[in-house]
Protein backbone atom coordinates (compact mmCIF):
# COMPACT_ATOMS: atom_id res chain seq x y z
CA UNK A 1 0.00 0.00 0.00
CA UNK A 2 3.06 2.27 -0.23
CA UNK A 3 1.94 5.28 -2.29
CA UNK A 4 4.15 6.86 -4.93
CA UNK A 5 4.57 10.64 -5.12
CA UNK A 6 2.70 10.71 -8.44
CA UNK A 7 -0.54 9.77 -6.66
CA UNK A 8 -0.58 12.93 -4.55
CA UNK A 9 -0.86 16.62 -5.15
CA UNK A 10 1.65 18.62 -3.04
CA UNK A 11 -1.15 20.19 -0.95
CA UNK A 12 -2.61 16.78 -0.07
CA UNK A 13 0.87 15.38 0.68
CA UNK A 14 1.62 18.35 2.95
CA UNK A 15 -1.68 17.90 4.79
CA UNK A 16 -0.88 14.25 5.46
CA UNK A 17 2.59 15.19 6.71
CA UNK A 18 0.97 17.58 9.18
CA UNK A 19 -1.56 14.96 10.32
CA UNK A 20 1.08 12.25 10.76
CA UNK A 21 3.47 14.72 12.39
CA UNK A 22 0.80 15.72 14.90
CA UNK A 23 0.18 12.06 15.77
CA UNK A 24 3.93 11.55 16.17
CA UNK A 25 4.20 14.60 18.44
CA UNK A 26 1.39 13.34 20.66
CA UNK A 27 3.06 9.91 20.79
CA UNK A 28 6.39 11.41 21.86
CA UNK A 29 4.62 13.48 24.52
CA UNK A 30 2.78 10.42 25.86
CA UNK A 31 6.00 8.41 26.07
CA UNK A 32 8.15 11.05 27.77
CA UNK A 33 7.75 9.37 31.19
CA UNK A 34 8.00 5.79 29.95
CA UNK A 35 11.14 4.26 31.48
CA UNK A 36 10.27 0.59 31.02
CA UNK A 37 13.67 -1.05 30.30
CA UNK A 38 11.90 -4.10 28.86
CA UNK A 39 10.58 -2.01 25.98
CA UNK A 40 13.95 -1.31 24.35
CA UNK A 41 14.80 -4.84 23.11
CA UNK A 42 11.16 -5.59 22.28
CA UNK A 43 10.77 -2.35 20.32
CA UNK A 44 13.95 -3.07 18.36
CA UNK A 45 13.21 -6.68 17.49
CA UNK A 46 9.51 -6.26 16.70
CA UNK A 47 10.22 -3.29 14.40
CA UNK A 48 12.77 -5.51 12.61
CA UNK A 49 10.17 -8.30 12.31
CA UNK A 50 7.70 -5.85 10.72
CA UNK A 51 10.32 -4.59 8.26
CA UNK A 52 11.19 -8.15 7.26
CA UNK A 53 7.51 -9.13 7.11
CA UNK A 54 6.74 -6.28 4.74
CA UNK A 55 9.27 -7.74 2.29
CA UNK A 56 7.14 -10.89 1.90
CA UNK A 57 4.40 -10.39 -0.65
CA UNK A 58 1.94 -13.27 -0.45
CA UNK A 59 -0.22 -14.19 -3.44
CA UNK A 60 -3.97 -13.58 -3.28
CA UNK A 61 -5.26 -16.61 -5.24
CA UNK A 62 -7.31 -16.01 -8.37
CA UNK A 63 -6.67 -12.27 -8.55
CA UNK A 64 -3.19 -11.75 -9.99
CA UNK A 65 -2.43 -9.61 -6.94
CA UNK A 66 -0.39 -9.96 -3.77
CA UNK A 67 -0.23 -8.31 -0.38
CA UNK A 68 2.12 -7.77 2.52
CA UNK A 69 1.61 -7.07 6.18
CA UNK A 70 1.53 -3.52 7.54
CA UNK A 71 2.35 -4.38 11.14
CA UNK A 72 0.62 -1.61 13.08
CA UNK A 73 -1.67 -3.97 14.97
CA UNK A 74 1.22 -6.23 15.95
CA UNK A 75 3.40 -3.39 17.21
CA UNK A 76 0.62 -1.68 19.16
CA UNK A 77 -0.33 -4.97 20.86
CA UNK A 78 3.28 -5.38 22.01
CA UNK A 79 4.43 -1.81 22.57
CA UNK A 80 1.23 0.16 23.02
CA UNK A 81 -0.18 2.55 20.41
CA UNK A 82 2.30 5.39 20.91
CA UNK A 83 5.57 3.43 20.81
CA UNK A 84 4.04 1.24 18.09
CA UNK A 85 3.27 4.27 15.95
CA UNK A 86 6.79 5.68 16.33
CA UNK A 87 8.22 2.26 15.44
CA UNK A 88 6.10 2.17 12.30
CA UNK A 89 7.42 5.62 11.34
CA UNK A 90 10.97 4.26 11.67
CA UNK A 91 10.11 1.29 9.43
CA UNK A 92 8.40 3.37 6.74
CA UNK A 93 11.04 6.13 6.76
CA UNK A 94 13.90 3.64 6.34
CA UNK A 95 12.01 1.83 3.57
CA UNK A 96 11.47 5.14 1.81
CA UNK A 97 14.93 6.69 2.19
CA UNK A 98 17.20 3.68 1.78
CA UNK A 99 15.13 1.26 -0.34
CA UNK A 100 12.96 3.66 -2.42
CA UNK A 101 9.82 1.89 -1.23
CA UNK A 102 7.08 4.53 -1.28
CA UNK A 103 7.58 8.15 -2.27
CA UNK A 104 9.32 10.66 -0.03
CA UNK A 105 6.65 13.29 -0.67
CA UNK A 106 4.05 10.60 0.07
CA UNK A 107 5.70 9.49 3.33
CA UNK A 108 3.24 11.41 5.51
CA UNK A 109 0.33 9.75 3.72
CA UNK A 110 1.93 6.31 3.96
CA UNK A 111 2.49 6.77 7.70
CA UNK A 112 -1.15 7.73 8.14
CA UNK A 113 -2.55 4.95 5.94
CA UNK A 114 -0.33 2.13 7.17
CA UNK A 115 0.48 3.12 10.76
CA UNK A 116 -2.15 5.44 12.24
CA UNK A 117 -5.14 3.14 11.80
CA UNK A 118 -3.38 -0.03 12.93
CA UNK A 119 -1.77 1.59 15.96
CA UNK A 120 -4.56 3.83 17.23
CA UNK A 121 -7.88 2.64 15.78
CA UNK A 122 -6.78 -0.98 16.01
CA UNK A 123 -5.59 -0.65 19.60
CA UNK A 124 -8.24 1.55 21.22
CA UNK A 125 -11.33 0.34 19.35
CA UNK A 126 -10.48 -3.33 18.86
CA UNK A 127 -7.49 -4.75 20.74
CA UNK A 128 -8.09 -3.18 24.15
CA UNK A 129 -11.89 -3.77 24.32
CA UNK A 130 -11.68 -7.35 23.04
CA UNK A 131 -8.78 -8.40 25.28
CA UNK A 132 -10.40 -6.86 28.38
CA UNK A 133 -13.82 -8.37 27.60
CA UNK A 134 -15.01 -11.70 28.99
CA UNK A 135 -15.69 -13.09 25.52
CA UNK A 136 -15.24 -16.90 25.41
CA UNK A 137 -14.74 -17.02 29.20
CA UNK A 138 -12.00 -16.34 31.76
CA UNK A 139 -9.52 -19.12 31.06
CA UNK A 140 -6.13 -18.89 29.39
CA UNK A 141 -7.50 -20.59 26.27
CA UNK A 142 -10.32 -18.02 26.18
CA UNK A 143 -7.78 -15.20 26.28
CA UNK A 144 -5.87 -16.86 23.46
CA UNK A 145 -9.08 -16.87 21.38
CA UNK A 146 -9.57 -13.18 22.11
CA UNK A 147 -6.01 -12.47 20.95
CA UNK A 148 -6.71 -14.29 17.68
CA UNK A 149 -10.04 -12.52 17.18
CA UNK A 150 -8.61 -9.07 17.95
CA UNK A 151 -5.67 -9.69 15.60
CA UNK A 152 -7.80 -10.76 12.65
CA UNK A 153 -10.56 -8.17 13.10
CA UNK A 154 -8.03 -5.43 13.78
CA UNK A 155 -5.96 -6.12 10.66
CA UNK A 156 -9.01 -6.43 8.40
CA UNK A 157 -10.73 -3.26 9.62
CA UNK A 158 -7.64 -1.05 9.83
CA UNK A 159 -6.45 -2.16 6.38
CA UNK A 160 -9.88 -1.30 5.00
CA UNK A 161 -9.53 2.17 6.51
CA UNK A 162 -6.04 2.53 5.04
CA UNK A 163 -7.23 1.46 1.58
CA UNK A 164 -10.13 3.93 1.76
CA UNK A 165 -7.69 6.71 2.70
CA UNK A 166 -5.55 5.93 -0.36
CA UNK A 167 -8.62 6.29 -2.59
CA UNK A 168 -9.67 9.51 -0.86
CA UNK A 169 -6.18 11.06 -1.04
CA UNK A 170 -5.79 10.31 -4.76
CA UNK A 171 -9.27 11.68 -5.45
CA UNK A 172 -8.53 14.89 -3.54
CA UNK A 173 -5.31 15.16 -5.54
CA UNK A 174 -7.39 15.50 -8.71
CA UNK A 175 -6.19 12.42 -10.57
CA UNK A 176 -9.03 12.25 -13.08
CA UNK A 177 -7.98 8.86 -14.48
CA UNK A 178 -9.13 7.31 -11.20
CA UNK A 179 -12.94 7.51 -10.82
CA UNK A 180 -13.65 7.37 -7.09
CA UNK A 181 -16.27 4.58 -7.21
CA UNK A 182 -14.33 2.29 -9.57
CA UNK A 183 -11.06 2.74 -7.67
CA UNK A 184 -12.82 2.13 -4.36
CA UNK A 185 -14.48 -0.99 -5.76
CA UNK A 186 -11.06 -2.43 -6.59
CA UNK A 187 -9.16 -1.35 -3.48
CA UNK A 188 -11.55 -2.46 -0.73
CA UNK A 189 -12.13 -6.13 -1.68
CA UNK A 190 -8.48 -6.89 -2.44
CA UNK A 191 -7.38 -5.34 0.87
CA UNK A 192 -10.05 -7.34 2.66
CA UNK A 193 -8.23 -10.49 1.56
CA UNK A 194 -4.82 -8.99 2.33
CA UNK A 195 -6.01 -7.94 5.79
CA UNK A 196 -7.29 -11.44 6.54
CA UNK A 197 -3.88 -12.97 5.79
CA UNK A 198 -2.12 -10.29 7.84
CA UNK A 199 -4.52 -10.98 10.69
CA UNK A 200 -3.57 -14.66 10.70
CA UNK A 201 0.15 -13.80 10.65
CA UNK A 202 -0.29 -11.26 13.45
CA UNK A 203 -2.30 -13.76 15.51
CA UNK A 204 0.45 -16.38 15.12
CA UNK A 205 3.18 -13.99 16.31
CA UNK A 206 1.13 -12.65 19.23
CA UNK A 207 0.12 -16.14 20.32
CA UNK A 208 3.81 -17.11 20.37
CA UNK A 209 4.56 -14.10 22.58
CA UNK A 210 1.53 -14.91 24.75
CA UNK A 211 2.82 -18.42 25.36
CA UNK A 212 6.41 -17.27 25.88
CA UNK A 213 6.09 -14.01 27.85
CA UNK A 214 2.41 -13.08 28.32
CA UNK A 215 3.27 -9.89 30.22
CA UNK A 216 4.68 -8.43 26.99
CA UNK A 217 1.18 -8.17 25.51
CA UNK A 218 -0.68 -4.99 26.35
CA UNK A 219 -3.94 -5.27 28.32
CA UNK A 220 -3.38 -8.94 29.22
CA UNK A 221 -2.87 -7.96 32.87
CA UNK A 222 -6.42 -6.58 32.91
CA UNK A 223 -8.01 -9.48 31.09
CA UNK A 224 -9.23 -11.17 34.27
CA UNK A 225 -7.33 -14.42 33.77
CA UNK A 226 -5.04 -14.06 36.74
CA UNK A 227 -1.34 -14.82 36.88
CA UNK A 228 0.13 -16.30 33.69
CA UNK A 229 3.43 -18.13 33.82
CA UNK A 230 6.15 -17.37 31.28
CA UNK A 231 7.59 -20.33 29.39
CA UNK A 232 10.69 -18.54 28.10
CA UNK A 233 13.03 -15.86 29.37
CA UNK A 234 12.86 -12.38 27.90
CA UNK A 235 16.26 -12.92 26.29
CA UNK A 236 15.28 -16.15 24.54
CA UNK A 237 11.98 -14.63 23.34
CA UNK A 238 13.80 -11.63 21.87
CA UNK A 239 16.41 -13.96 20.32
CA UNK A 240 13.74 -16.08 18.61
CA UNK A 241 12.02 -12.99 17.20
CA UNK A 242 15.39 -11.68 15.98
CA UNK A 243 16.06 -14.99 14.23
CA UNK A 244 12.60 -14.79 12.64
CA UNK A 245 13.42 -11.30 11.31
CA UNK A 246 16.72 -12.49 9.81
CA UNK A 247 15.25 -15.65 8.28
CA UNK A 248 12.23 -13.84 6.84
CA UNK A 249 14.09 -10.77 5.58
CA UNK A 250 17.23 -12.53 4.43
CA UNK A 251 15.80 -15.85 3.22
CA UNK A 252 12.05 -16.13 2.76
CA UNK A 253 11.96 -12.74 1.00
CA UNK A 254 13.56 -14.50 -1.97
CA UNK A 255 10.29 -16.39 -2.45
CA UNK A 256 7.98 -13.37 -2.26
CA UNK A 257 5.23 -13.18 -4.87
CA UNK A 258 6.09 -11.24 -8.01
CA UNK A 259 2.46 -10.21 -8.47
CA UNK A 260 1.71 -6.49 -7.95
CA UNK A 261 0.52 -5.53 -4.49
CA UNK A 262 -3.06 -4.42 -3.88
CA UNK A 263 -2.52 -0.76 -4.79
CA UNK A 264 -0.44 -1.50 -7.90
CA UNK A 265 -2.92 -4.18 -8.94
CA UNK A 266 -5.83 -1.74 -8.68
CA UNK A 267 -3.95 0.89 -10.71
CA UNK A 268 -2.29 -1.20 -13.40
CA UNK A 269 -3.86 -4.67 -13.24
CA UNK A 270 -1.87 -7.75 -14.20
CA UNK A 271 -2.79 -8.39 -17.83
CA UNK A 272 0.62 -9.95 -18.57
CA UNK A 273 -0.28 -12.86 -16.30
CA UNK A 274 -3.73 -13.20 -17.86
CA UNK A 275 -5.67 -11.16 -15.31
CA UNK A 276 -7.71 -7.95 -15.53
CA UNK A 277 -6.22 -4.56 -16.46
CA UNK A 278 -8.33 -2.91 -13.74
CA UNK A 279 -7.78 0.87 -13.98
CA UNK A 280 -5.32 0.22 -16.82
CA UNK A 281 -2.98 3.13 -16.09
CA UNK A 282 0.38 3.42 -17.85
CA UNK A 283 3.05 2.50 -15.32
CA UNK A 284 5.54 4.86 -16.96
CA UNK A 285 3.27 7.92 -17.01
CA UNK A 286 0.45 8.22 -14.50
CA UNK A 287 -0.80 10.57 -11.83
CA UNK A 288 0.25 14.17 -11.23
CA UNK A 289 3.66 15.76 -11.69
CA UNK A 290 4.98 18.60 -9.56
CA UNK A 291 8.20 20.34 -8.65
CA UNK A 292 7.84 19.06 -5.09
CA UNK A 293 7.57 15.45 -6.31
CA UNK A 294 10.60 15.91 -8.59
CA UNK A 295 12.66 17.32 -5.72
CA UNK A 296 11.60 14.50 -3.40
CA UNK A 297 12.45 11.96 -6.09
CA UNK A 298 15.94 13.44 -6.57
CA UNK A 299 16.60 13.25 -2.82
CA UNK A 300 15.38 9.68 -2.71
CA UNK A 301 17.63 8.72 -5.61
CA UNK A 302 20.65 9.87 -3.64
CA UNK A 303 19.69 8.24 -0.34
CA UNK A 304 18.45 4.83 -1.55
CA UNK A 305 21.52 2.61 -1.71
CA UNK A 306 19.46 -0.59 -2.22
CA UNK A 307 16.56 0.59 -4.42
CA UNK A 308 13.67 -1.87 -4.65
CA UNK A 309 15.52 -4.11 -2.17
CA UNK A 310 18.23 -4.99 -4.70
CA UNK A 311 21.75 -3.99 -5.69
CA UNK A 312 21.65 -1.07 -8.15
CA UNK A 313 21.63 -2.25 -11.78
CA UNK A 314 21.76 -5.88 -10.72
CA UNK A 315 19.30 -8.78 -10.70
CA UNK A 316 21.30 -10.82 -8.20
CA UNK A 317 19.18 -12.52 -5.55
CA UNK A 318 21.87 -11.61 -3.04
CA UNK A 319 20.61 -8.03 -3.20
CA UNK A 320 17.30 -9.09 -1.68
CA UNK A 321 19.00 -11.05 1.08
CA UNK A 322 21.35 -8.19 1.92
CA UNK A 323 18.42 -5.74 1.86
CA UNK A 324 16.43 -7.86 4.30
CA UNK A 325 19.27 -8.21 6.78
CA UNK A 326 20.59 -4.65 6.48
CA UNK A 327 17.09 -3.14 6.61
CA UNK A 328 16.13 -5.14 9.69
CA UNK A 329 19.36 -4.09 11.42
CA UNK A 330 18.82 -0.43 10.51
CA UNK A 331 15.26 -0.48 11.82
CA UNK A 332 16.29 -2.20 15.06
CA UNK A 333 19.19 0.22 15.54
CA UNK A 334 17.02 3.27 14.90
CA UNK A 335 14.42 2.02 17.38
CA UNK A 336 17.11 1.51 20.04
CA UNK A 337 18.56 4.96 19.34
CA UNK A 338 15.15 6.58 19.78
CA UNK A 339 14.68 4.82 23.12
CA UNK A 340 18.17 5.74 24.33
CA UNK A 341 17.79 9.40 23.31
CA UNK A 342 14.35 9.53 24.88
CA UNK A 343 15.73 8.18 28.15
CA UNK A 344 18.65 10.63 28.05
CA UNK A 345 16.41 13.67 27.61
CA UNK A 346 14.00 12.46 30.29
CA UNK A 347 16.84 12.04 32.78
CA UNK A 348 18.30 15.40 31.81
CA UNK A 349 14.93 17.12 32.30
CA UNK A 350 14.49 15.54 35.74
CA UNK A 351 18.00 16.52 36.81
Amino acid sequence: MHMADALLAPAVAATMYVASGAAAGISIHKLRKDDDPQKLPIMAVTAAVVFAGQMINYTIPGTGSSGHMCGGMMLSALLGPYAGFLSMIVVLAIQCLFFADGGLMALGANVWNMAFYGCFVGYFLLWKPIIRSRLFGDSKSSLRKRIILASILGCIITLQLGAFSVVLETSLSGITELPFGAFLGLMQPIHLAIGLVEGLITAAVLCFVFESRPELLREVDGAGVGSLAAKRSLGSTVAILAIVAIVVGGGLSLFASSNPDGLEWALFGNAEAGYSENMGLDEEAFGVSSQAADTAGNIQEKTSFLPDYAFPDSESAAGTTVSGIVGSALVAGAAVLICVLGGFFRRRKRS
